[in-house]
């Protein structure tokens, strides 16, 4: 399986918090079947102002440890980029890390804030479309706002937005309206890519499998399977 959005970089994000870490939740992720990570950090403006160097050094950091204590894993690295129209120079110097391409064009993995969807949203996200910039959108499911109207994802879904869920939703750990919602999005055959958004070892380890099987009970094992195979790769593979 391949995970397209988690937090194991050690030590620049809210994930983990050294190389001990980073090493324990790739441990966890091999052992549930993962074989290909491509590590998301947060950039949040003010908060995680991450960059294509920092986040190229803790690569660096984390490919040495792998090695070291040969965890058969492979790493790429992109950024969770959080909305806030500050960055879209960087992005239109093409110094914001992309998650991959989609049908051909480059895919940035786009974090709304948790409360809610910022007013005129839409704009910006068409702004990254004009520039052949597809937003995979992160974990809508647990979004409250979507939550509370989920009728909001609809002009992001005419634009062409992808929806990634976190594979713990459909599994229930993020409790039942979001399981819910996240059964709704899948039989409606509106998500592109299942991931963990892995941060810790207790609470959010990088574990597919679960969410993987409450998924198969909605949509089927094929289409189960292509958003944790055949989805992510698709996605990912230009950083393999």
């Amino acid at each position: 399986m391949i995970d397209i959005h988690n937090h194991l970089l050690p030590g620049i994000d809210d994930g983990a918090a050294d190389v001990d870490t980073s090493i324990k939740l790739a441990k966890i992720a091999v052992t549930d079947g993962i074989t290909h990570l491509v590590c998301t950090p947060h950039i949040h403006l003010g908060r995680h102002d991450n960059t294509i160097s920092t986040i190229a050094a803790a690569k660096q950091v984390f490919e040495g440890a792998l090695r070291e204590h040969g965890v058969d894993l492979q790493i790429a690295t992109a950024a969770e980029v959080r909305f806030d129209t500050e960055w879209m120079p960087d992005v239109a110097a093409g110094s914001v890390p992309m998650l991959g391409q989609w049908q051909g064009k480059k895919v940035l993995l786009l974090e709304f804030p948790h409360g809610a969807i910022p007013f005129a949203a839409e704009q910006l996200t068409a702004w990254l479309i004009a520039r052949d910039i597809v937003p995979m959108i992160a974990h809508p499911e647990r979004n409250k706002g979507l939550l509370a109207k989920p009728s909001k994802l609809k002009p992001f879904l005419e634009q062409g937005c992808l929806l990634q869920l976190t594979a713990g939703s459909v599994a229930g750990r993020f409790g039942k309206p979001v399981r819910k919602f996240a059964a709704e999005l899948l039989e409606q055959g509106l998500v592109t890519v299942l991931a963990s958004d892995a941060h810790n070892i207790n609470h959010r380890p990088p574990i597919l499998t679960e969410g993987l099987a409450a998924t198969v009970e909605i949509i089927g094992e094929e289409a189960a399977h292509k958003l944790v195979q055949d989805n992510p790769w698709q996605i990912a593979e230009c950083h393999f």
